[in-house]
């Protein structure tokens, strides 16, 4: 039984990891490290036992610009072990060694984890807090309407897809609470574009998830700032929630919620910076859930 760490690009390790990641998660990071997206951010610490990976734990480097502020937190990821080694406190061990690792070098760790899981993070020193979600008020959706509709980013080619690729580096900012080194996470999110549309009149870009009764935008691309109102007015929507906090200026078409995780999870904290999401109402980005 060995440990092994920051790997993803040794390709027999990573494919131990995929192993376990399917089995667990049913998802697969192959294609998001052979397309190029995989850039460094996403380390994992695992331990392997006959040419297997049976436990896992993720360190994710996360910097956000947070109401102006940069803050550098650190989101465990992938936390799992094979069900054959369950109960042994693998996973345990492995996330007090990333604590020990980064504890006074980060302003905070955190991750989402099921709610059945409380106990086994409050005794690694965790502790749960809210956040708050950002909802677009009817009017705005149901109102003045433009002539031209955000389509498919597969209607205008491969030239389109670059640029957001290049604008997901390096986009105006959207959110009071923005993720800076998003490009590995969102890529994971995006990389076959099948839920990035484009709107050529105002060059601008969003990532959109549809529902039958609502539909969510996680994601505002382009060079220049553009106001929450236009994109939603290129939107043939009726209800629309946000995937990121709002910047304050377009927070006034919206309204907000305590959101704890409903049934699927819960935010897990430690450092001081992290009050600040429930008490200045964030929303940490969907796509930057690792």
């Amino acid at each position: 039984m060995e440990q092994i760490s920051n790997y993803m690009r040794d390709d027999a390790s990573r494919h131990m990891l995929n192993d376990l990641t399917q089995k667990t998660f049913g998802f697969d990071f192959e294609p998001w490290v052979t397309k190029g997206h995989f850039e460094g951010d996403y380390i994992p610490y695992s331990i392997v036992e006959d040419g297997k990976i049976i436990s896992n734990v993720s360190a994710n480097r996360m910097q956000f610009m947070q109401n102006g502020v940069v803050k550098n937190y650190i989101q465990f990821g992938t936390v799992m072990t094979d069900e054959n080694y369950r109960k042994q406190g693998f996973a345990a061990k492995l996330i007090k060694g990333v604590i020990a690792e980064y504890e006074g070098k980060c302003d905070g760790i955190y991750l989402f984890g099921n709610l059945d899981a409380l106990g086994f993070y409050q005794k690694m020193g965790f502790q749960m807090i809210n956040e708050y979600r950002y909802f677009v008020k009817d009017e705005f959706c149901k109102g003045e309407k433009a002539d031209t509709r955000f389509k498919p980013i597969s209607d205008f080619g491969e030239e389109k897809k670059q640029q957001y690729m290049d604008l997901v580096r390096e986009s105006a900012p959207h959110s009071s609470f923005e993720q800076i080194n998003k490009y590995g996470l969102q890529m994971f999110y995006t990389m076959w574009f099948d839920n990035v549309f484009y709107a050529e009149d105002i060059d601008c870009y969003i990532v959109l998830e549809m529902e039958e009764d609502c539909a969510t935008l996680q994601s505002v691309l382009c060079k220049e700032k553009i106001a929450l109102t236009d994109v939603l007015k290129r939107l043939d929507i009726a209800h629309c929630q946000l995937g990121f906090t709002p910047l304050d200026e377009d927070k006034k078409i919206c309204d907000s919620e305590l959101y704890d995780g409903a049934d699927d999870y819960r935010l897990f904290y430690m450092g001081e910076d992290l009050k600040a999401i429930e008490s200045e109402k964030l929303y940490f980005p969907d796509l930057s859930h690792a």
